[in-house]
């Protein structure tokens, strides 16, 4: 009991800055910040990340399957401290682009209802090159089982439409009358449901592979500054990509849920 009251009394004597570590030390890691060191070593320029506290997690087996294999620890570069290396809100746009096409693509193309708007962006290859049908042609709704697709003003065009738009991946079957082309809309059925649900999963994946794009741009210009940048700098700022390349995909992963769960109802 004795050793207990003098343990309890060495405790409250611990110095109030030390206390203020520990408290500070139960707090969780989320981020490390970027500050620059005043200093050169053998001619490079030098940033070093700095965690708030350096402290271990205890993570369910749950947590540790989801996360096996990658750093608990964020990164959140100032942009403008490495500027001069890359452009990182420039690189944090194009990945954003990819998103708001591939939800572009969903609102124009992916509907259980088939409208005229759905064959808008249906890519046509013509002699000047992949042209939008509705850039070649005039769209219009019959009736609520036809649409009507004009190529009076470009009937040369007339048969690589009908090729764009049966391998559209909508499920069309289009039949032609001189220039016109008659579109009948398909009965939404389970599976014609389920198709659209396939097509939003390649559009997800074409989604991807321009975001791997974005990316490996990036990395391949900070590459042309690692004689003049330190490689501790270069892997940071690797990594900073590499999350908004990941918080991208989960983006895009999210999207493709909402339209799924849309689509099949």
């Amino acid at each position: 009991m004795a050793l207990g009251t003098l343990g309890f009394k060495c405790f409250r004597m611990v110095h109030p800055a030390f206390r203020n570590y520990l408290a500070a030390s139960m707090r969780p890691v989320s981020e490390a910040t970027l500050k620059t060191v005043h200093e050169r070593q053998h001619g490079h320029r030098q940033y070093v990340a700095y965690p708030a506290v350096s402290v271990r997690h205890f993570a369910t087996k749950k947590a540790k399957a989801k996360g096996k294999g990658q750093s608990q620890t964020r990164v959140n570069i100032n942009t403008a401290l490495v500027e001069d290396i890359i452009n990182l809100e420039e690189v944090n746009e194009d990945m954003k682009s990819v998103i708001e096409a591939l939800k572009d693509n969903f609102n124009k193309t992916l509907n259980i209802r088939t409208s005229p708007g759905s064959l808008d962006q249906i890519a046509v290859v013509t002699a000047e090159g992949k042209l939008a049908l509705n850039q070649i042609s005039q769209i219009s709704m019959k009736s609520p089982q036809l649409i009507l697709v004009n190529m009076a003003s470009f009937p040369e065009c007339t048969a690589a439409a009908i090729k764009a738009i049966r391998e559209s991946g909508m499920n069309l079957n289009p039949e032609v009358e001189g220039t016109l082309i008659r579109v009948p809309i398909p009965q939404v059925t389970r599976e014609h449901r389920e198709m659209l649900v396939k097509l939003a999963k390649q559009n997800t994946n074409k989604a991807k592979d321009s975001l791997r794009k974005v990316r490996t741009n990036a990395m391949n210009k900070l590459k042309k500054s690692k004689d003049t940048v330190s490689e501790d700098t270069i892997r940071l700022i690797e990594k900073q990509i590499s999350q908004m390349a990941d918080d991208t995909v989960a983006e895009l992963e999210r999207h493709l849920a909402v339209k799924t769960k849309e689509l099949l109802g």
